[in-house]
């Protein structure tokens, strides 16, 4: 199994589940230049402690309209006879429903590798999603049953165990970090399951950020990886695990020398946490972050533009008591520079449940130092109710006209209208122009100005007070703080000019 990030028309990668049940046409890849002679050593050295995950699943087939329905023929056709005696045949007890519907069987195979001779088994969570049974497929061919530790989806990893029925081989994990453009990696894995098969290549870029999931930094390497070698290791040239093949960019599902890797500095927090709890303890800090713009680093007197933006607090979270405020931007959090909101949520999730830690802030153009007691991050994984919006009766309330938008007073009958609930209080928007920065940055009716330039505003003609001062500062862009029907704050920052 390998997921793919195939290229659509406009070349824009998407995520794709990609479970090799079937054997597909083999992608030959360009030769390459000659590599170092180390090679065959490591794949000598590690083949042993790389196994193939085969898993079994039971999926329930489907009647009615679906692929078992007898086509719709025309009366009299002469098919007619012949489908129906075909498909009453293929129909349950009674002659009902639309096809076979009895349970099949799918089966699917992946990658991984062992890496505690007790049978401590590494892989892709998604090479074992969903199945009733695993086994491990050990080199020499032998099969045995395997058991889930744990999982984590977010990494995309899985630890599973099995009972050795003789001493095995085992790998450590490399540090990745430690990992420089160029450097050879080898792969080995069981693409298009074919068994372990050996590739090479380079590091070919670090700290990849795919959108994939909160905490993308992957190796990319061009090593051929296919369908089939997810779970499987990346090594270096030492024999170390530096990384877990999990996901190539294809437009075919063959290799074409884009895969990447969750690196070992990654993969061993996580499954030292599954082995101690069976699940992940991730740091809590308990804020909403968003990017800092150019235009937002104007507003925010920050030179150059870089950290995470706090648009909103949580009441229970740690920032809360340590005196964090929206507004204020992560520059440094427990010794660590953050450049972007993906830093901070990385190392946020990376440190230990209960540590205190310094975090540096920007706040109105000065550095601050909050210590904070890190909390345990909970996972509900629910989504997130959009803002509900209505079209404006005939009837409308008194506005004031700044920015491109139709701004008025909060009034009752506007909450209701707009479904706002009573804690949010500011500026309500009841029009945007579509041809000003407002749209283009997406505000729209129903949405709630908070603060303007970093300061409480309650009606429309506070707002445009506060523009022209700003104008007249010879200030760029205003920074505006944001809020939808249920309170969730984002900062928007609008040119002047």
């Amino acid at each position: 199994m390998t997921p793919t990030l195939a290229f659509s028309q406009r070349l824009r990668p998407i995520l794709t589940a990609a479970c090799f049940a079937v054997a597909g046409a083999l992608v030959s890849a360009p030769a390459s230049a000659r590599g170092p002679e180390g090679i065959a050593d490591v794949a000598e050295k590690v083949i042993d402690a790389v196994v193939n995950i085969s898993t079994s699943q039971t999926v329930e087939a489907k009647g009615g309209e679906g692929r078992g329905a007898a086509p719709q023929l025309p009366p009299g056709s002469p098919f007619e006879e012949f489908f129906d005696d075909f498909f009453k045949n293929r129909r349950g007890p009674g002659g009902k429903g639309g096809g076979d519907l009895t349970p099949r069987r799918t089966n699917s195979l992946g990658s991984g590798f062992i890496i505690d001779e007790s049978g401590i088994v590494v892989t892709n969570n998604h090479v074992i999603a969903d199945a009733d049974e695993i086994n491990v497929i050990m080199n020499d061919g032998t099969k045995i049953k395997a058991d889930i530790v744990g999982i984590d989806k977010k990494t995309d990893l899985a630890v599973l165990k099995f009972k050795p029925p003789r001493p095995l081989t085992a790998v450590k994990f490399g540090d990745s970090d430690k990992l420089r453009l160029g450097d050879w990696v080898v792969a080995i894995g069981n693409p298009f399951s074919l068994g372990g098969t050996v590739t090479a290549g380079i590091v070919s870029a670090k700290n990849r950020d795919i959108s994939s999931g909160p905490y993308d930094s992957y190796i990319q390497t061009d090593a051929a990886i296919n369908r089939g070698n997810s779970g499987g290791p990346l090594f270096n040239l030492d024999g170390e695990v530096i990384g877990v093949n999990t996901l190539i960019i294809s437009p075919s599902g063959g290799s074409i020398g884009i895969g990447f890797a969750v690196p070992s500095k990654t993969v061993a927090g996580v499954v030292d946490q599954l082995r101690q709890f069976g699940e992940l303890r991730r740091g809590w800090l308990g804020v909403r972050i968003q990017g800092v713009t150019d235009e937002i680093a104007e507003s925010l007197n920050i030179k150059p533009a870089r950290g995470a933006l706090v648009a909103g607090v949580d009441d229970k979270g740690p920032a809360k008591p340590a005196g964090i405020e929206p507004g204020d931007v992560v520059v440094k959090f427990d010794g660590h520079d953050i450049k972007e909101p993906k830093d901070l949520s990385r190392i946020v999730a990376d440190t230990a449940v209960g540590k205190e830690v310094d975090v540096v802030i920007i706040r109105k153009g000065q550095e601050e130092t909050r210590k904070v007691t890190l909390g345990r991050l909970e996972d509900p994984d629910k989504a997130q109710p959009a803002a509900i919006k209505k079209d404006e009766p005939a009837d409308k309330p008194v506005t004031q006209k700044a920015l491109g938008l139709d701004l008025a007073a909060l009034s009752k009958d506007l909450r209701t209208r707009y479904k706002i609930k009573d804690s949010v209080k500011g500026v309500i928007i009841t029009g945007v122009d579509a041809s000003s920065d407002a749209a283009d940055k997406r505000l729209s009716a129903g949405d709630v100005i908070v603060e303007v330039a970093q300061e409480a505003v309650t009606s429309g003609a506070d707002i445009k007070k506060r523009v022209d001062q700003l104008k007249k500062d010879g200030k760029k862009s205003v920074l505006l703080l944001v809020s939808n029907a249920d309170g969730e704050l984002r900062f928007v920052a609008l040119s002047l000019q």
